[in-house]
């Protein structure tokens, strides 16, 4: 089967080897995706979450796909206190679509300005 990368030119990806999102056949997978500058330095957990959905739907159209196709994302979040903040941007995003979810609290993420990293996977019909 083909193989699609999709890079979102991220400065991490060449160090950690790894892309924004893979697509084989029918199926696509999107990394754990942060916010980017300037959307982390003063900014909530609704904020960065609207702007890494952003980024997962750029690259999930990249890929040849949409949000609509996602049936399933993994949040996780460094302080469980934003579920309600990821949860709105979530559902602003995919409330129609309504993918299998999980949102967790995890004690760090890369930068320590990141409150929320989001993955995403997408099967087209």
């Amino acid at each position: 089967m083909a193989r699609q990368n999709v890079s979102s030119g991220g400065s991490f990806e060449p160090v950690y080897g790894y892309c924004r999102a893979v697509r084989v056949g029918n199926q696509i997978h999107v990394s754990g995706t942060c916010a980017r500058d300037p959307h982390l330095d003063g900014t909530d957990a609704y904020q960065q979450a609207k702007n890494i959905l952003e980024i997962i739907e750029a690259a999930l159209q990249e890929a040849g796909s949409s949000r609509a196709a996602v049936v399933r994302t993994v949040a996780y979040v460094t302080d469980i206190n934003d579920k309600m903040l990821v949860a709105k941007a979530h559902s602003e995003v995919f409330g129609d679509v309504l993918p299998a979810g999980t949102l967790v609290e995890v004690s760090a993420l890369v930068d320590p300005r990141m409150k929320v990293e989001i993955e995403a996977y997408a099967i087209e019909e």
